[in-house]
């Protein structure tokens, strides 16, 4: 039987005088305040209904930052394909409605209530972008306590038949800044080309309002709610720092400026994909200069199953590669392209064959395996004169990858 990866240490606890830190009364409040909640989620759902999203992706940032325009960059970028889930939506939602006309305030217990109902959807099963959370130092505790969560169910469930269910999370933050000068000429500009399309919606009957916020007409509200950013939103996001690592993202240039950005982010942060049993299985193979990420939770899902549903073979597998391939694969490093035949009976394994397809894939090189059946004359019968034949299998793999940019002068 397997044994479960270790889970990461408990959430530290700063002294509360330290800036941006939590108080041990915020952190009291998070711990009876996610108690209260998750208690309720195993009281209807049940523990091994408790499933979370692989990966969560939150996304914060000043006013006028740009959380709306990168959205959708980020979601093509991780290949992910549901919708984000927006906070503000998620407090006009029927349920928080509910709430407030109960006479409640939609405080932290309902907002960590909600968005732990709406992250169970399968829909977010493979990843999802949180646009708007963490925001206060209470939630910050709540979000490393549900991580926490996350590691003991999969501890609690890995041996069993539910344990592709309950996957290693990874977390990444993308935190998007810009000075207070340019967050509010940005939400200034918003407000008047809200104003524009909402007028030219009315006066045609055509397209969508789109949202019109005061703040976006009034230097004096827009300086006020950056302010607010810094003073609250900002120290928490700070807080997370302790057992998460991201920067804050330059978000005032160019778009495309912007957008390299994130992706130098996103690359920084991106260690965690894998289980690490199976990051430590693949780390003696080379990684290539560019890593296709194509179906990336698919490739994810698929390696992570062969680690633990065939680990024997899946072993076997990453020697034969290290050995017997890349040898020849680095040969051909100005090419890029390496061919290999090889009669080895361990590929005759159709799992076998996929598990070493994807590894390839997961290390940033394209491969494809023929294989070719080849008749070898083995005997002849001198009284019919009938030849009899063996079958030799030939598997012939090409292994395809951006080659060296070297140049004879």
């Amino acid at each position: 039987m397997s044994t479960p990866p270790a889970s990461p240490a408990p959430p530290k606890v700063a002294a509360p005088s330290a800036p941006g830190k939590l108080s041990d009364l915020e952190i009291k409040d998070a711990q009876l305040i996610f108690g209260s909640v998750w208690q309720e989620l195993e009281a209807d759902f049940g523990r091994e209904n408790l499933r979370f999203p692989k990966e969560i992706i939150l996304l914060g940032g000043a006013p006028g930052a740009g959380k709306g325009t990168n959205t959708r960059f980020i979601a093509h970028t991780r290949g992910l394909t549901c919708q984000p889930i927006v906070i503000s939506a998620l407090l006009d939602s029927p349920e928080a409605k509910r709430l407030k006309d109960a006479g409640h305030m939609v405080g932290d217990r309902e907002v960590v209530g909600l968005l732990l109902r709406e992250l169970m959807k399968p829909a977010y099963r493979d990843g999802v972008i949180l646009d708007g959370f963490p925001r206060t130092h209470v939630q910050v505790e709540c979000l490393k306590l549900l991580v926490n969560k996350m590691l003991a169910l999969r501890r609690e469930f890995f041996s069993t038949p539910l344990g592709m269910h309950f996957r290693q999370p990874t977390i990444h933050i993308m935190v998007l800044f810009v000075d207070e000068k340019e967050a509010i000429a940005r939400q200034l500009k918003r407000g008047r080309e809200t104003t524009e399309h909402n007028e030219e919606v009315v006066r045609t009957g055509v397209g969508t309002l789109w949202e019109d916020r005061p703040t976006d007409h009034d230097e004096t509200l827009a300086r006020r709610r950056y302010r607010v950013f810094k003073e609250q939103t900002w120290e928490a996001l700070q807080s997370l720092k302790e057992i998460f690592h991201y920067h804050f993202i330059n978000a005032q240039g160019p778009i495309e400026e912007v957008e390299q950005n994130i992706l130098k982010e996103l690359e920084y942060q991106s260690t965690l994909e894998l289980d690490p049993r199976t990051v430590d299985r693949l780390r003696n193979l080379p990684v290539a200069s560019e890593i296709i990420v194509h179906a990336r939770q698919e490739l994810v899902k698929r390696l992570d199953s062969h680690e633990f549903g065939q680990p024997e073979l899946f072993g076997k597998i990453v020697v034969f590669i290290a050995k017997k391939i890349m040898p020849i694969v680095q040969r051909h490093a100005i090419s890029g392209l390496a061919q290999i035949n090889t009669e080895d009976p361990l590929l005759e394994d159709p799992t076998a064959l996929a598990m070493l397809i994807d590894i390839f894939s997961e290390r940033g090189f394209h491969a494809v395996v023929d294989l070719h059946r080849i008749e070898v004359p083995e005997s002849v019968d001198l009284t019919t004169g009938v030849i009899k034949n063996r079958v030799k299998k030939v598997y012939r793999i090409t292994i395809r990858f951006h080659g060296s940019e070297i140049r004879r002068g």
